[in-house]
């Protein structure tokens, strides 16, 4: 079995890194408006043009996490952690850990961007999915650290020859609880740590 923190697949030994559980957010990211800054009344604009900024970029939450009514806290942490799940499934699907950074921070960031980067390296990918069940634990006493528990459970998994196609071994996974912190970081929330526990 494969004891990675990055994703709850764990079929064989070799780093230990922040799993998929180490944990992925329907979200509190922004989209970016259409058209020109300037207000047009609500009607369309003729030039046809719009704005090319990224879509995706999370939009920073306005209040401090101490000026947030609490249920309304665990709502956006437990958000934001569901889509930092999404975004860290999508970077092994691809081999790319180039969105992560939208999601999650250090250490967290570094680990999964070089695991990624290492699985690539052997010329492999993996692709996984896996159910979530998370839920806020505890808090830390100004706010900024908010921290999630989760049965994550991997359905399937599997590992393949990125330039072949041919699969190279996986199958069904475990269920593991995982311990994550979500961090208030430049202005929005992103996974800082990751760490499993007993199976679950």
């Amino acid at each position: 079995m494969r004891a990675r923190l990055v994703r709850s697949p764990a079929w064989r030994p070799r780093r230990a890194v922040p799993a998929s559980a180490a944990f992925a957010l329907a979200s509190t990211l922004g989209l970016a408006a259409c058209g020109t800054s300037d207000s047009s009344g609500g009607e369309l604009d003729p030039t046809g043009t719009f704005a090319t900024g990224p879509a995706s970029a999370p939009t920073p939450d306005v209040a401090a996490p101490s000026a947030v009514p609490t249920a309304q806290l665990y709502k956006t942490v437990l958000d934001r952690y569901r889509e930092y799940q999404k975004v860290y499934k999508q970077a092994y699907d691809k081999n790319d850990p180039s969105e992560l950074a939208s999601v999650a921070t250090d250490p967290l960031l570094s680990q999964v961007t070089d695991d990624i980067e290492a699985t690539e390296a052997e010329g492999e990918i993996w692709r996984f999915t896996n159910t979530h069940n998370p839920r806020v634990y505890a808090k830390s006493t100004d706010s900024t650290k908010v921290y999630v528990i989760d049965c994550i459970r991997t359905l399937a998994g599997y590992r393949y020859s990125a330039t072949t196609g041919e699969r190279l071994g996986g199958g069904p996974g475990d269920a593991y609880l995982y311990r994550s912190t979500v961090q208030w970081t430049s202005g929005t929330w992103k996974v800082a740590a990751s760490v499993r526990d007993r199976a679950c």
